[in-house]
């Protein structure tokens, strides 16, 4: 998978459901995706908040990006305080982000890459987590042929992707490569924003400001993997 910057829920069902996940640094950084970008809460509205990237070639991997010098881990700390101060799990959440956000490199993947290790542990997930570049085969291959290079490299018998790659890969492929194709799709799931009519599907941070641990184990499990 790419990497996300506190992406939503589905993104750790996917990691908690396997037992090795990769994460792509040596990927092309797309504009306008989620790779430094997310929602959060405010006001009952859903509002966008992101890294700022310091300008560059639009043809860099993500891991040749880096945060820009004018980024403010304080400001960003202010706006999570201001938008889920009242929440009643909010002073272990942020005491979360304040370690997110204390990490010194300015580089994106590096960053991105701490953050998701930071939140496996905070919520308890202990899946291994791997950079892609460190797995050796032919890293010039693209897309369904480089993920296969990457199940035959690690002997994977199974690799599971979201729901969104359905219309990326073929089972028939993967079952002549002998690895089991299987797509994992996130339950529809609600919990109590303040008083706000639900808003789904937003960063990690709302469901972690909202919920205990113990029920965020539950939403984890809140998939279907077919």
């Amino acid at each position: 998978m790419q990497p996300y910057f506190l992406p939503y829920i589905g993104y750790f069902q996917l990691i908690d459901a396997v037992d090795q996940f990769v994460v792509y640094d040596n990927i092309k950084y797309t504009k306008k995706g989620w790779i430094n970008r997310n929602r959060m809460l405010v006001n009952g509205m859903d509002v966008i908040f992101s890294l700022p990237l310091k300008k560059d070639s639009d043809y860099l991997d993500v891991v040749q990006r880096q945060l820009a010098s004018d980024f403010s881990r304080d400001a960003m700390l202010r706006k999570f305080k201001n938008a889920y101060a009242p929440a009643p799990y909010f002073d272990s959440t942020f005491q979360l982000l304040e370690q997110i956000l204390d990490c010194e490199t300015k580089n994106l993947f590096e960053f991105i890459y701490n953050s998701i290790g930071l939140v496996c542990g905070h919520i308890g997930i202990t899946t291994t987590i791997r950079k892609s570049s460190t797995i050796e085969i032919d890293h010039d291959l693209k897309s369904q042929a480089k993920v296969l290079a990457i199940c035959s490299a690690m002997g994977a018998e199974t690799y599971i992707n979201a729901s969104g790659g359905v219309g990326l890969y073929s089972r028939d492929v993967f079952k002549v490569s002998g690895v089991e194709l299987r797509f994992l799709t996130s339950n529809p799931m609600s919990y109590l924003q303040f008083d706000c009519d639900f808003i789904p599907w937003l960063s990690i941070i709302d469901v972690l400001m909202f919920n205990s641990l113990p029920v965020i184990a539950t939403l984890l499990k809140n998939c279907t993997t077919q």
